[in-house]
């Protein structure tokens, strides 16, 4: 998906993303967040989440895929053993390993959705997120290859605000 249309965009995160984000994942963000990414009909699909949540505890998944279209296809490919389809493809070892690096980098130390071991895939979501906001790179695009997802022919919440 690196390249397609609504990657790559940002902002802040306003009252009127909050409710989109509301309506996406069906509760409030438990964090503030920024819209890393959005889709064609510029609702927030990728959100990055504020370090601590609105407790003040540490918040280790920065990004989160709020597309519907896309997280139910990921949600999918999980169902189908994804996770271990992934951590066992010798190929993705160092893209795997990359992605993980470049989460450290960028965040605070955590690897992707707050991950402890570096071969370990705790959740093929948060790796899309990430891959998106980030652009993309190789694990964003096997996750998509093999989950079938893509950019919706209509708005996740209807209306497209």
């Amino acid at each position: 998906m690196t390249g397609t249309p609504g990657s790559g965009a940002s902002s802040a995160g306003s009252s009127t993303d909050a409710d989109a984000v509301r309506r996406l994942i069906g509760r409030d963000a438990h964090a503030g967040f920024r819209v890393a990414v959005r889709c064609p009909f510029g609702v927030p699909a990728v959100v990055e989440n504020s370090p601590r949540d609105e407790r003040g505890y540490p918040f280790p998944t920065r990004e989160w895929l709020t597309c519907r279209a896309l997280a139910t296809a990921v949600s999918r490919l999980e169902a189908d053993g994804g996770v271990r389809l992934l951590e066992q493809d010798e190929e993705m070892a160092a893209p795997l390993a990359a992605a993980h690096a470049r989460h450290q980098a960028v965040h605070e130390g955590h690897r992707v959705a707050g991950a402890g071991d570096p071969d370990h895939v705790k959740c093929l979501h948060a790796h899309l997120a990430f891959a998106l906001a980030e652009g993309g790179n190789p694990v964003g695009d096997w996750i998509m290859a093999r989950s079938g997802a893509a950019w919706p022919s209509a708005c996740c919440i209807g209306d497209g605000t």
